[in-house]
C-alpha cells in the first residue's frame, strides 16, 4: 500500500511500532493482538477508500499527495482537486515514454506540466508555498513510481 501512496507510510510506521513492542516484550501479546486488529480494519478501509471517492488508485494518490496533510479543503474545493488529479494523469500519461527520466527535456516537460496542470487546477485555499511544496511532491511521485511505456507500481502483472 505504501509503494502505490507514499501519503500512507503512517501506516507502516505504526505497524513497525507495533511489532517492535512485540519483539521487545514490553507490550501485552493481547493488546499488541488488539492493535493490530484494529490496524488491519483500518488498512482494509484503507484499500477500497479510491472506489468510494470514485477515483482509481493512481488518482486516490495523487489526491492525497495535493491534500495531505494541507490545506483544508471544502467539499466543492475537493472535487476540484480531484478533477484535477484525473486530468494530471491523463496528461502526464502521454509523456511518459521509454526512458522519459534520463531525458532532461523530458523531465523538465513532465515537471512543467505538473505546475501548469496545478496552477490551473487547484483552488485558491493552496498558498504559494503549498503549491510548490506539492509540485515537488508530486514530481517526486511521478518519478520514483513510473518508469514509461506503461510501467509503473500502478500496472497489473
Amino acid at each position: 500500500m505504501v509503494r502505490l501512496n507514499p501519503t500512507r507510510a503512517d501506516y507502516l510506521t505504526k505497524f513497525q511500532e507495533l511489532i517492535e513492542g512485540y519483539n521487545s516484550g514490553s507490550r501485552n501479546i493481547e493488546e499488541i493482538f488488539k492493535e493490530l486488529l484494529a490496524l488491519s480494519m483500518i488498512l482494509t478501509d484503507e484499500q477500497t477508500r479510491h472506489v468510494r471517492e470514485n477515483l482509481s488508485e493512481e488518482e486516490l494518490t495523487i489526491l492525497d499527495i495535493l491534500t495531505r496533510p494541507a490545506p483544508e479543503l471544502t467539499t466543492e474545493e475537493r472535487e476540484e482537486v480531484k478533477k484535477v488529479a484525473h486530468h494530471l494523469l491523463e496528461k502526464l500519461h502521454k509523456l511518459l515514454v521509454l526512458g522519459w527520466r534520463q531525458k532532461i527535456s523530458t523531465r523538465a516537460r513532465v515537471k512543467i506540466e505538473i505546475e501548469n496542470a496545478l496552477d490551473e487546477g487547484l483552488p485558491r485555499a493552496y498558498s504559494k508555498d503549498i503549491y510548490e511544496a506539492k509540485c515537488s511532491a508530486i514530481f517526486e511521485h511521478v518519478y520514483q513510481s513510473y518508469q514509461g511505456e506503461g510501467q509503473s507500481v500502478y500496472a497489473r502483472k
